[in-house]
């Protein structure tokens, strides 16, 4: 066993490995941040809409500064996130870096992520506090672009699998829905999912509710914009004490997981179902072991969960679930919150869909 202060030989090809690891993060970190600011500023839309670009041109077209385009086109390039030709000095984008940067109809679109990472960067001193001191930090005590980033960067998403696959998973919910149900949808932010829904299912009803007053204001002006407010009611309340109504069909996205009261949102659930109905969570993809977590989307998760998640909770003096809880945690809370029924109903790449069933 090795004593303290003891020096260990090293590996000189695993450390020069390792420094090659350290540096692709500073940078990545640094072009996450300028990559947020292509987003706000449209450089890559602007890019993507014009063809290949000059420095100056760019500049020209956003009305910029031709100095930090310069700049920043270089960032862009060395990333891989914008391609340049060397003989005629100007960038372009892919078609397939086009669509993940510009186009947000699109399930491959990652914008908004950019704008979550810049809020979540933003709250470090007070996370920093909380290592030391305990408590934590509530969601909407964050920068007012978490609330953006996290509509735009899931709503790709649930745009393309929620309607598609995520409720034809679930058991005899698909038929009610198009009959004519009831849906009450939990932690809805801006109320893309609720709206997605609305739009889909035009004979049923539909409530969301939020603690977050600034998101129900958003949601309530997407559900006019998008037509169909008549049948869409948004409110702010708390995931333990919205009304009943006697929902066919409650819904959890993205969530459950970061609430000070999981199992009292979950009691209530099951207090305000139907006899025969159903709650929908929608929980990050996460190992049911650790080191099943040890890759790229675990690593992703488990940093949003560290600047955000689990602090919501802790601020709250909850349990903590964070993003990569197991399965098996989501399942205790689920089953102490009053319900029988329990399963993994699908899942994608980024998302565990469950069941829950009383």
């Amino acid at each position: 066993m090795a004593t303290a202060g003891a020096i260990r030989p090293i590996n000189e090809d695993k450390m020069h490995a390792f420094l090659g690891k350290v540096v692709g993060d500073f940078g990545a970190a640094l072009s996450s941040s300028l990559a947020y600011i292509g987003q706000k500023l449209g450089l890559y839309k602007a890019i993507a809409g014009d063809g290949p670009v000059t420095p100056a041109e760019l500049a020209q077209k956003t009305s910029t500064n031709e100095r930090y385009v310069r700049e920043w086109l270089i960032n862009q390039a060395a990333g891989g996130y914008v391609d340049y030709d060397a003989a005629s000095g100007r960038y372009s984008l892919s078609p397939e870096q086009a669509v993940a940067l510009t186009d947000e109809a699109s399930p491959f679109f990652v914008g908004g992520g950019f704008f979550v990472v810049k809020s979540m960067t933003a709250a470090v001193s007070r996370i920093e506090d909380a290592f030391k001191n305990g408590g934590g930090m509530l969601w909407g005590e964050h920068d007012p672009d978490l609330f953006v980033g996290t509509e735009r960067f899931f709503r790709p998403g649930y745009a393309a699998h929620l309607i598609a696959s995520w409720i034809p998973a679930l058991t005899g919910v698909e038929e009610k829905l198009k009959a004519g149900a009831k849906v009450a949808d939990i932690g809805c932010g801006h109320g893309s999912s609720t709206i997605i829904m609305a739009q889909a299912y035009p004979n049923s009803r539909f409530w969301g509710f939020d603690n977050h007053e600034k998101s129900i204001e958003t949601a309530q002006q997407r559900a006019k914009d998008s037509g169909v407010a008549d049948r869409v009611t948004f409110g702010v309340a708390n995931a333990s004490e919205f009304p009943d109504q006697q929902y066919d069909l409650v819904t959890f996205f993205d969530c459950l997981h970061d609430m000070g009261d999981p199992k009292g949102a979950c009691k209530r659930a099951a207090e305000v179902l139907a006899p025969d109905g159903s709650a929908l969570i929608v929980e990050p993809m996460a190992g049911n072991t650790v080191e099943e977590n040890f890759n790229i989307i675990g690593r992703t998760f488990s940093g949003a969960s560290t600047l955000c998640c689990t602090s919501n909770s802790l601020a709250l003096k909850g349990p903590a679930l964070g993003a990569v809880a197991p399965e098996s945690a989501i399942r205790e809370v689920v089953l102490a919150g009053g319900f029988s029924q329990f399963r993994r109903a699908t899942e994608t790449p980024f998302n565990r869909i469950f069941e829950a069933r009383k």
